[in-house]
């Protein structure tokens, strides 16, 4: 594959049937419980392209682990789905070198990143403490497996650094060494682009 500037990279980096309806939900995918009333912008179903890859699952327990309170991160409001037999899905992850633990982590995007490192840092609430993101995975996601898809928790960063919930889908995983294959690493490089006067 061809190599990847840091721009893109920084981008893709940044963080279901089983349902349950909750209030204001018609369409089966759950909401983050919490204390505040939380509106998650987006959906959970899937990009027309892979509508017909994955099946609706009953999954409570992943559901649950996917989903976070407000300004904590993780997901605002998801859905459990399985990959159907004979079907491969590319994911990519952005993660942080300097902690090689972190390439196989919970969090997944559909899409090659694109843009800057702090667009991306905000569509997918990625605060710099968590990653610089300077390495980026591309894997494939095996048939059979089980993910929760939603959109974007707010989380806060710092007294000065909060970002709101996201349209942006995350793809959660609870094994990802497991539940991946055929993965390629691109390291980060700096590819600085002109500001507009």
């Amino acid at each position: 594959m061809k190599q990847l500037t840091f721009a893109a990279m920084a981008i893709l980096l940044s963080g279901c049937s089983n349902s349950y309806n909750a209030p204001g939900s018609t369409d089966g995918s759950r909401m983050a419980d919490t204390n505040k009333i939380t509106q998650c912008p987006g959906t959970t179903a899937l990009p027309p392209a892979l509508a017909d890859k994955f099946i609706p699952v009953d999954d409570p327990e992943l559901l649950a682990q996917s989903l976070g309170e407000t300004d904590q991160g993780k997901l605002c409001q998801g859905q459990v789905y399985r990959v159907k037999e004979d079907t491969e899905i590319p994911l990519y992850r952005a993660w942080n070198s300097t902690n090689p633990n972190s390439k196989m982590g919970n969090w997944w995007a559909f899409s090659v990143p694109a843009g800057s490192s702090s667009q991306y840092r905000q569509q997918y609430e990625i605060c710099y403490q968590w990653s610089p993101l300077d390495r980026m995975s591309s894997c494939t996601l095996k048939a059979n497996t089980k993910v929760v898809v939603g959109t974007g928790q707010s989380a806060t960063c710092s007294e000065y650094l909060t970002y709101p919930t996201s349209v942006e889908q995350q793809i959660y995983i609870d094994q990802a060494d497991t539940a991946l294959e055929e993965c390629n690493t691109f390291t980060g490089h700096f590819d600085w682009q002109p500001m507009p006067q």
